[in-house]
């Protein structure tokens, strides 16, 4: 039986939560040692072995995400919530999709970033490694299982997953594919893991890094989880708070445009973390694009929270509160606001943005690269949607999380963002003088 098999029969069983975690870090670091040194072949063999896996199960999967939906809606979970939950063929065939989309991308483990010639001769390589034993923290979105999975073993990292209670028969499933694809590519399976117990202590037991196992901490989830983490963390953690992502629509805007940019960066998925939660006008286009915009917002099934220029454009629109500005709804509701020019809708990102995602859209490309270059946010766009703050889109294969801290990863976390670096120094017998 393999190390993975015994800690996870261990944490399924009645006993001490205490020495559960502990088995599970420890088979963790002990396959994060093996897993550095696999090849790119055998790390992509496993994923797309883990893809298959997943098609293959998908409907025992479905069947344990139909139970999850189930009690969810019981609970009277918002509908936002269990859109997060709900997987379906074509998100599965997604997930499926997404780790062979990872297995084609290059491998960053070994690769060399730099390298230079010293004086004496010495050459000097920077070169990428993997950060070891990854913790992930996140609760209603089971894709996240296989998008972390995946994304960890390709960087050639060890993955211990806590999902939330309320996804846990789907995680299960999903966890049991990606064990049987590593188990067909002759990999460990305990470098991706999956933590059985749903008490909230064992989430604290891996903030804590579960005697030096953990590495780096990831959540992704809500604003008490992301806020826990933070706050308790005793590893370094990549994650953000808010999603208090911003639209400008400035003077020099395509109405049309603006329009489809506006509903698709709020409504495709409201519940994201990409999804716009403010929309700012400039007064000078008001007169021409904030009715409309506001109408085909609505039309979609928008609420809309305004100040008075947004009020004034449509009867439908309720006032806005100090709070709405700085809420992320995570909901089909948005708040509407008119700035004047640049410079105000900058300090408004400033003042209420959560540093995530922003965007500008204008024809003026001198009012873009201001704003590119100004506005202090993880991921700055011009004339398209929020809704592309995801490493998928950005060419990354997937992304375990957006950072918006200053460290080592910023914007969508994928496989380089998941390693670090060591020191490759080769010399021809040079010693340092006295």
């Amino acid at each position: 039986m393999s190390v993975v098999s015994v800690a996870q029969k261990a944490d399924e069983r009645d006993g001490d939560l205490a020495a559960r975690m502990q088995a599970i870090g420890a088979a963790a670091r002990a396959a994060a040692a093996k897993l550095a040194l696999a090849t790119t072949e055998a790390k992509n063999a496993a994923l797309i072995a883990m893809a298959a896996a997943l098609r293959n199960s998908g409907d025992a999967i479905l069947a344990a995400n139909a139970e999850d939906v189930e009690a969810a809606r019981q609970a009277g979970r918002p509908g936002a919530f269990v859109d997060r939950l709900t997987l379906t063929p074509a998100r599965i065939e997604a997930m499926a999709k997404g780790l062979e989309d990872i297995a084609a991308l290059p491998d960053p483990v070994g690769e060399v970033m730099a390298s230079w010639t010293r004086p004496n001769g010495l050459v000097v390589e920077r070169v990428r490694v993997p950060l070891g034993v990854v913790g992930m923290i996140y609760e209603s979105r089971p894709n996240v299982t296989a998008d972390a999975g995946g994304l960890c073993l390709k960087a050639g990292n060890t993955i211990i997953l806590r999902g939330g209670s309320e996804a846990i028969a789907s995680n299960r499933a999903i966890h049991a594919a990606l064990v049987a694809g590593l188990r067909q590519a002759g990999l460990d399976e305990a470098a991706i893991q999956l933590v059985g117990s749903t008490d909230r202590e064992a989430v604290g037991m891996m903030l804590a890094g579960l005697d030096g196992a953990i590495d780096v901490i990831v959540p992704r989830g809500g604003k008490s989880l992301v806020a826990r983490v933070q706050s308790e963390a005793r590893v370094p953690v990549f994650a953000h708070l808010d999603g208090i992502c911003h639209v400008y629509i400035h003077e020099a805007a395509d109405l049309e445009m603006a329009k489809a940019i506006a509903v698709n960066a709020k409504m495709r998925r409201t519940g994201i973390c990409g999804a716009a939660e403010t929309l700012l006008v400039d007064k000078a286009c008001a007169a021409t694009h904030l009715g409309p915009i506001i109408a085909a917002l609505i039309d979609a099934g928008c609420e809309v929270r305004g100040d008075a220029a947004a009020q004034s454009s449509d009867a439908r629109v309720s006032p806005a509160t100090e709070d709405d500005w700085a809420t992320e709804y995570l909901d089909a509701t948005i708040a509407v606001g008119t700035v004047a020019g640049l410079e105000d809708a900058m300090a408004h990102i400033a003042r209420y943005g959560s540093r995530h995602t922003d965007a500008i859209v204008t024809e003026d490309r001198g009012a873009a690269d201001c704003f590119l270059r100004e506005v202090d946010s993880a991921i700055v766009l011009h004339n398209a949607s929020t809704q592309f703050a995801d490493g998928g889109e950005f060419g990354m294969g997937a992304e375990i999380g957006i950072a918006t801290g200053r460290f080592h990863a910023r914007g969508p976390v994928g496989v380089e963002q998941l390693t670090t670096f060591k020191y490759c120094v080769h010399g021809t017998g040079q010693t340092r003088p006295a």
